[in-house]
Parts: C-alpha cells; sequence; structure tokens
C-alpha cells in the first residue's frame, strides 16, 4: 500500500532537514563572492612584486579568503608607468570591487581620485598625511586607510650605514621620478635646515628616463666623494637593474631600500620588510570586507626593518665592510 504525505507534512519535513545541514555547508551556499582589485605600482615578472602579492593571497588564506573560492582578485601591473596607473584605475573602478589595493603613491592617488566610495587599502605609501591621502593617522576618515612605508627618519639611518661602509662619501644624490615620487622634494627642503653631525653635501638627482638615470650616476662619480640613495619609489624600482649596473660600472657607492636588490648586485639595502607590510594589509582587507569602515581603521608603521649587504660588490669597489656593520646585517651576499 502506498503511502502519501500531505502538503503541510512534507514542508514539516523538510524544514527539519534544513535546520540539520551544517552551519557551514549553508554559509558557503548563501555566500557571495567579494572581489577585490589590486593595483601594483611594480611589473608583473618583478620578484620583489612576486613576493608581495604571495604574502598578501598567504594573510588572505589564513583569514578564510581564498582566491576563486570565496573572493576573486583582480590585478594589475602598472610597471612604474603613469599611463598604466591611470587606465589600471578605470579598469579596476569599473569592475565595483568591494575593496581597492593600491601599492605605491601614484596607485594611491589615481585610486583617490577615481573614487571616494570604494574602501581603499594602501601599502608601501610614504608619508600618506603629508601627502593628503589621509586626515591623521589615528583616524584616517574617508575611504582610506592603510600602512605606509618610508618613515624619513629612516633615511638619516640610511646614510649612518652607508657612511660607515664608505666613510669618504661626502657628496650625496637622492635618485627618484618626481613624477612618481614628488614627496622628496619636500623631505630634501627639510634637510636643508637641519646639517648633518658632519660634512656632507645632499642634493636632489630627479630623473624621468633611463638616459638620465646613466648621465646622473656619471655626473656624480665624475669627482671622489660621492655617493648615492635611491629611496622607495615605484619608477626606480623598475628600474634598478640600470641604476645597480650604472653605479658598479662608475665605482659609485649606492644604497638603496629593498632587501632583494642586495640580492640583485646593489651594495648595501636598509629599509622596511616589504612581504610582511602586504601579509598585515591582507588584516585590513578582512575586516573591511566584514563591515569595518575604513576611515575608522588607523594607518600603520612599518615594524620590521632590514639590513643587507653584498660583499661581492664591495670588494668590487674596493671597500672594507666593517665586521660590525657584517654583525648587524639580516643577509649578507658572499
Amino acid at each position: 500500500m502506498t503511502a502519501f504525505i500531505g502538503r503541510r507534512e512534507f514542508n514539516r519535513l523538510l524544514g527539519s532537514a534544513a535546520a540539520a545541514w551544517p552551519l557551514a555547508a549553508r554559509g558557503q551556499q548563501g555566500e557571495r563572492v567579494r572581489r577585490v582589485g589590486v593595483l601594483m605600482g611594480v611589473g608583473e615578472n618583478d620578484p620583489e612584486g612576486q613576493a608581495r602579492v604571495a604574502a598578501f593571497q598567504q594573510g588572505l588564506a589564513e583569514l578564510n579568503w581564498v582566491d576563486g573560492r570565496n573572493v576573486h582578485i583582480d590585478y594589475r601591473w602598472a610597471a612604474g608607468e603613469t599611463d598604466r596607473i591611470r587606465a589600471y584605475t578605470a579598469e579596476l573602478v569599473a569592475l565595483a570591487p568591494d575593496v581597492l589595493i593600491g601599492n605605491g603613491t601614484s596607485a594611491v592617488r589615481a585610486l583617490r581620485d577615481a573614487t571616494q566610495s570604494i574602501p581603499i587599502v594602501f601599502v608601501l605609501v610614504n608619508d600618506p598625511v603629508g601627502q593628503g591621502f589621509i586626515a591623521n593617522l589615528a583616524r584616517p576618515g574617508g575611504n582610506i586607510t592603510g600602512f605606509s612605508f618610508l618613515e624619513y627618519s629612516m633615511i638619516g639611518k640610511a646614510l649612518e650605514l652607508l657612511r660607515q661602509l664608505a666613510p669618504n662619501v661626502n657628496r650625496l644624490a637622492i635618485m627618484f621620478n618626481p613624477t612618481t615620487a614628488p614627496h622628496y622634494n619636500v623631505f630634501l627642503r627639510s634637510l636643508e635646515t637641519v646639517p648633518p653631525p658632519t660634512p656632507l653635501e645632499i642634493k636632489a638627482a630627479p630623473v624621468g628616463t633611463q638616459a638620465e638615470i646613466e648621465r646622473a650616476v656619471a655626473k656624480l662619480a665624475k669627482d671622489p666623494g660621492g655617493g648615492l640613495m635611491v629611496p622607495p619609489d615605484t619608477y626606480m624600482v623598475v628600474h634598478r637593474g640600470l641604476v645597480i649596473s650604472s653605479a658598479a660600472q662608475h665605482r659609485l657607492p649606492a644604497i638603496f631600500t629593498y632587501r632583494q636588490f642586495a640580492r640583485e648586485g646593489a651594495l648595501i639595502t636598509y629599509g622596511p620588510e616589504t612581504t610582511s607590510i602586504f601579509h598585515r594589509a591582507a588584516s585590513y582587507v578582512d575586516r573591511i570586507l566584514r563591515g569595518a569602515n575604513p576611515g575608522d581603521l588607523p594607518a600603520q608603521a612599518p615594524t620590521k626593518f632590514e639590513l643587507a649587504i653584498n660583499l661581492r660588490t664591495a670588494r668590487m669597489l674596493g671597500l672594507e665592510v666593517p665586521a660590525t656593520l657584517v654583525a648587524l646585517a639580516d643577509e649578507v651576499i658572499e
């Protein structure tokens, strides 16, 4: 004999079965896939850029955000080119992501100008208050917050390290692209009012083409006592190979920021550890995706700094690396 279940009984049983489904399974079925847009200042094939993205994705995964499962990440790689930054900014904003990530000053400036509604998390940006990206560090306000990179006191420390390694340096040029890193002009003006502890002439070496990089290095090395500092700047990151090779060719002591550059032949590097900053940035993406207001999230400064020295380059330049400096280094390339 066939048994029949009435509609009311059927609905009761169906409701009981649904209540027994695992909560996680029900959440996965009903959860909207979130979208994150990432504008990288460097090129896609840059090992430094790839390390940053890997750290960011690892940070997200630790917070249960997995690309292709519950979040979709759109990457754009500008390779230090202003036109690409503008074009990719328009593309990413048109996708209407839940959060935008801006790597570097030029990227964040373009994103800020393009949207005042989509949350923006900046990563590796120098002086975000001075550049007008946020109102203050404790309460950024608006739709932007993030993780800064350069503290200007770090440049003083870098100068000290370079002169320990190359004590004859008495003329220093700070090389940057004024389009991608305009804030260094402000920093250099502040240096004019603060004399260094020992005689040291400091000037700007603005560059915008590869030919200008080569000319600036050659001019600086023409007379003895020259030294070069290359602070964080997406344009200089992209063209670091030329700067490193030109400095070696003209036997010019030069200090850079990113540890990776010492592995590529730079004499010495000192600066914040970039992958840890990208890893930390994932926590703000997580909080924003869960409903936090970016303007209420305090902007954060670097917490970990690294020193790397390339002994091969030092020998090529005829420099003797002090044992005290070797002991301080996080990495020494033999």
